[in-house]
């Protein structure tokens, strides 16, 4: 059953008005824009309970119509890994260890892996996107919360590319990321669809990020923006359908 959201995950002001409402692939999306900073975000939406099922049993029936890779898809995977590659390459010259959260396949890890030559763990919480990585030889976990009881050390980058979107508590998630999974001095590697240009009202995304609100979500958790780009990378040459942002932990006063 759909529950309301009383208040804006990013700033928690109660008041927000209407935005959209559509449907998607036999299900009503409703949004609402909060008052206050601008946040468009999902209510109703599902429940926790509700979201951790969807996500085992549904999810990729929804969005693609096989619970397994489909070769449009890698090709897509593939595409998208190589210009986040780009994006990054100027400012990360190397690292030891690559985390991706939502890894899929795991072909962004591998494209990372061949140029850096560096560890790579995945998280992916659908069994077949999963398997297909781990029979590559990918390291991956069904759950974030998996990689601390396996010893899995801290990463010099985690990538989360179309993950945040989903999340019903962004500002939290990447706390915690930065708290418990980021190496010192490393780096953090977001995309998501961009409000302003894609058609991003879907079931399952509970939020729906402006460069503004990016931004803020990301000040909020405590880091601070490298390079952040609207650009349609690897579907358009002319719409900025998407918004990919480095960032890294701010450091704080007295820290060397």
């Amino acid at each position: 059953m759909p529950q309301p959201v009383n208040y804006c995950p990013l700033c928690h002001h109660e008041n927000s008005q209407h935005f959209d409402t559509c449907q998607f692939r036999g299900h009503t999306v409703t949004n609402r824009i909060c008052d206050n900073c601008g946040l468009v975000y999902q209510s109703p939406r599902m429940s926790t309970v509700e979201l951790d099922e969807f996500y085992t049993t549904k999810y990729r029936q929804i969005y693609q119509g096989a619970e397994g890779p489909t070769q449009k898809d890698l090709q897509t995977q593939q595409r998208r890994a190589a210009a986040l590659l780009e994006f990054v390459t100027e400012f990360i010259p190397e690292m030891e260890r690559h985390l991706d959260i939502g890894c899929s396949a795991g072909t962004l890890l591998e494209t990372f892996r061949d140029h850096y030559g560096n560890q790579t763990v995945g998280v992916e919480p659908g069994d077949a996107y999963r398997n297909f990585a781990r029979e590559k030889g990918i390291t991956v976990y069904a759950d974030i919360a998996d990689l601390l009881p396996a010893g899995e050390g801290c990463s010099d980058l985690i990538s989360m590319t179309h993950v945040l979107e989903h999340l019903s508590n962004p500002v939290g998630y990447l706390t915690y990321l930065s708290e418990k999974f980021l190496a010192k001095g490393g780096w953090l590697l977001i995309e998501v669809p961009n409000l302003y240009c894609h058609d991003s009202f879907e079931i399952a995304h509970l939020i729906s990020f402006s460069p503004h609100t990016l931004r803020q979500t990301l000040l909020q958790a405590g880091y601070e923006i490298v390079k952040l780009e609207a650009h349609g990378r690897p579907r358009s040459k002319l719409l900025q359908l998407y918004l990919t942002v480095l960032a890294r932990p701010a450091q704080r006063a007295g820290e060397v």
